[in-house]
């Protein structure tokens, strides 16, 4: 199985896998019965296997059972109902189930425009480079796209529908190449021919010649290496990108114009993904850390540091982000009365996220106070959770409106050294130095600790970068197929380095890696250790210490919520849903986790198979 119970083991205890966690909105619980795997069960042999990857999909099915789970395992791909928190999962009965041979699926996606409980358009890319449109449903296959690996022969590496489009998908693969697809057209017999229509530094955009449209529609080529991950912003209109130059890169999708770029620490960056306001990027890879990006401004506000290896997947909660306006002076109340006033759940919450962060470029007097709900997991097996707070998004406003879970006696006793931030806006704008050093003593700042950040030098906090690279405006996508202009949002690409390059690697990997890898050795001194760690041409030591990728103590560094070992194979998938939250492992197990107080028909279940399991 792919938990087992985390009773008290004493010295072994650093090694158990978890079967429940607590944060502050209270106990999320490991569903045994809810998990999804092949159907014998049986732990998968990963060896030389690409990552389990999991998409979901709603049918709208009347009986109120609609949603409907698609995933990977080796040469198979399976598709079930999904029932979630509410009945054990039937793995006797797959809808569909699919046995490649030559190649191995890598990644999928359905389209939620078109799905209905009698067909839904399934887009799954292969090791071989291919791309199939499948209906699981109704058991057909409608089109193969690269059929003779004439557009591209390197691996997928991330596909997905453009938003907004019932044709239009976008692919990635390990070559540093994606490609855009219209479904009503096909790809030629021949290889194709492509026209420049558009560079800029490190990637350029070319349309195929054809006399007739024939597929693809335009290739991009993206920084150097692989292009691990994209992923389409919340308004369609920007696209992230993450590649193993270790380069984050945003575009305009459709004026095809580079927004704005972010380098990691070190090595190759391998997943991103959108805050649910579209104002804030987290991506994640081998440098074993969580990078927040400002989209608006351009820079990176916030690392985090909590897993031990490369970091798989980033997500955020839509459910667990806080919105609340609040009165600008209002601090009181215990800590009791602030948590339950922090936590909303309902199931309007999703759809009402969105609208109410935008109330914080509004003009009213009430502020409004955010805390985004981010997670990740990576390949040492462990899932953490990250809140990200206002004050690490906004240093530089006062203290009475940053709404802060600390105590009140705190607040103004900063550490040794600290920064203190002055509250006139129109410095921390223009990026002038208005900090005095304070000698105060030694305790964190109020502003903290809620976020779980480490005291860093605010000196950064306050440089906001010139965005240079503003997107034209009119598409140049525009014509290539309906609704583009309005569906493209944003990438992110989730590609992992092949298992056959991790299995030459993984036997001394553990021990290397706290030798070589690990951030308590990494320091801004280290640019010698950068250049040998790094997979890209550029000069690590060009870009440390700038915008691009600030030093370490130079932006705020976030500790994780909880950190918790869930797996025995690393981890591939985290996905957020309203009851529950999904993770899946390279075994093949897909689990469920139940939010607090979601646990429903199950609880009894899970109590009775996992009675050693502990809260921690």
């Amino acid at each position: 199985m792919a938990a087992e119970g985390g009773g008290g083991g004493g010295g072994k205890e650093m090694n158990e896998i978890k079967t429940q966690f607590t944060t502050r909105e209270g106990v999320y619980k490991l569903l045994t019965h809810s998990e999804y795997s092949r159907p014998n069960r049986v732990p998968f042999n990963s060896q030389g296997s690409n990552p389990v990857k999991v998409s979901f999909v709603n049918v709208n099915d009347q009986s109120g059972n609609g949603d409907r789970v698609c995933f990977n395992v080796g040469r198979e791909l399976y598709f079930y109902i999904y029932k979630g928190v509410r009945k054990a999962a039937d793995l006797s009965k797959p809808i569909d189930k699919r046995i490649y041979k030559g190649t191995q699926p890598t990644c999928h996606d359905f389209n939620h425009l078109t799905a209905t409980a009698e067909s839904v358009s399934l887009l799954v890319g292969f090791s071989a480079g291919q791309v199939q449109l499948i209906d699981p449903i109704k058991k057909e296959t409608s089109k193969l796209f690269n059929e003779e690996r004439l557009i591209d022969k390197s691996k997928v590496t991330c596909v997905k529908w453009v938003p907004g489009s019932e044709s239009l998908f976008l692919v990635s693969h390990a070559s540093g190449s994606m490609y855009l697809y219209n479904v009503e057209h096909t790809c030629g017999t021949t290889a194709p021919h492509y026209q420049l229509l558009k560079q800029g530094e490190n990637y350029s955009v070319h349309t195929c010649k054809s006399k007739s449209t024939r597929n693809p529609l335009l290739k991009w080529t993206v920084g150097e290496g692989a292009l691990n991950e994209f992923a389409f912003s919340p308004d369609g209109k920007f696209l992230a990108c993450v590649s193993q130059d270790g380069f984050l890169r945003v575009f305009n999708f459709d004026a095809v114009e580079l927004h704005g770029t972010m380098k990691s620490y070190f090595g190759g960056l391998l997943c991103v993904c959108w805050s649910p306001d579209g104002k804030y990027i987290v991506a994640g890879g081998e440098d074993d850390l969580v990078t927040v990006w400002s989209f608006l401004d351009c820079r990176v506000i916030a690392r985090g540091h909590g897993h031990k290896s490369w970091v798989s997947v980033v997500a955020f909660d839509h459910y667990t982000t806080s919105v609340e306006e609040s009165d600008p002076m209002e601090f009181s109340g215990s800590d009791e009365d602030f948590q339950d006033q922090m936590i909303h759940f309902g199931r309007d919450r999703a759809n009402s996220t969105q609208s109410r962060l935008s109330k914080r470029n509004s003009t009213d007097s009430r502020p409004v106070s955010v805390t985004y709900r981010f997670g990740s997991v990576g390949q040492d097996t462990q899932l953490c959770l990250w809140d990200l707070t206002e004050d690490i998004l906004f240093p530089h406003l006062p203290l009475s409106r940053t709404r802060t879970h600390t105590n009140v006696m705190n607040a103004t006793s900063p550490p040794p050294g600290a920064t203190i931030l002055t509250n006139n806006p129109s410095n921390a704008t223009n990026g002038n130095n208005t900090s005095a050093n304070t000698p105060g003593v030694n305790s964190l700042p109020a502003t903290l600790p809620r976020s779980n950040s480490l005291p860093h030098s605010a000196g950064a906090a306050t440089t906001t970068a010139n965005n240079t690279n503003k997107a034209s405006s009119g598409g140049v996508v525009g014509g290539l197929g309906s609704g583009i202009m309005d569906s493209a949002i944003a990438t992110g690409v989730s590609k992992f380095a092949t298992l056959s390059l991790h299995d030459r690697k993984e036997r001394h990997h553990e021990k290397d890696h706290k030798r070589n890898h690990s951030m308590g050795h990494i320091s801004s001194k280290s640019s010698d250790k950068l250049n040998l760690l790094t997979k890209t041409k550029t000069d690590p030591a060009k870009t440390l210490g700038t915008l691009l990728c600030p030093r370490m103590e130079d932006v705020p560094l976030l500790e994780p919520l909880i950190c918790k070992k869930i797996a025995h194979e690393r981890l591939t998938v985290l996905i957020f849903l309203e009851d529950c939250l999904v993770t899946a492992c390279q075994e093949g197990f897909i689990c469920t986790w139940a939010r607090p107080g979601k646990v429903g028909l199950l609880s009894s279940q899970n109590q009775a198979s996992s009675p050693s399991g502990t809260v921690v």
